[in-house]
């Protein structure tokens, strides 16, 4: 099965950015047991992170971040690959399994519907209730205009 790229970033940033104790859980609930082997061992290593000042100035480096990488393939020959921020092996393999799982017609339509669109719909609110929480502490500030400085 060929999957275009937009969709194949889109589940792939849903589960980098998926908690992974919902992932397990999730899972399990869905009895994915698949038989794979592993091509690259869940590793872990340093990335560096580059920023731009008001996400249009020239860039610069802000600092390093861990990762980690893994590689499976299934019994299928379908290979699956995971970068995670973090330290969590099981769940860099967690996320490689499940993306070779994906690249497969027979797992894609019940896997975007059970488990990706749930995961994306968690991080949503993860990220509105940070956002929330945020808003409570924004100061806006604005300045007055004496009418004698004119």
């Amino acid at each position: 099965m060929s999957v275009d790229t937009s969709t194949r970033q889109r589940w792939m940033s849903v589960l980098a950015k998926s908690q992974p104790a919902a992932l397990q859980t999730r899972m399990h609930a869905l009895h994915l047991t698949p038989d794979y082997t592993t091509i690259r061992a869940p590793e872990i290593g340093l990335v560096q992170i580059q920023a731009r000042m008001g996400g249009t100035g020239a860039r610069f480096f802000a600092g390093d971040a861990t990762l980690t990488r893994a590689v499976v393939r299934l019994k299928s020959g379908t290979l699956g690959y995971s970068y995670v921020l973090g330290r969590d092996k099981q769940h860099a393999e967690r996320c490689a399994v499940i993306d070779a799982l994906l690249q497969e017609q027979t797992h894609f339509q019940t896997l975007m519907e059970t488990l990706i669109a749930p995961l994306e719909a968690d991080h949503a609110a993860r990220t509105a209730a940070r956002q929330a929480e945020v808003n409570t502490s924004r100061v806006d500030f604005f300045t007055l205009v004496r009418g004698d400085n004119a």
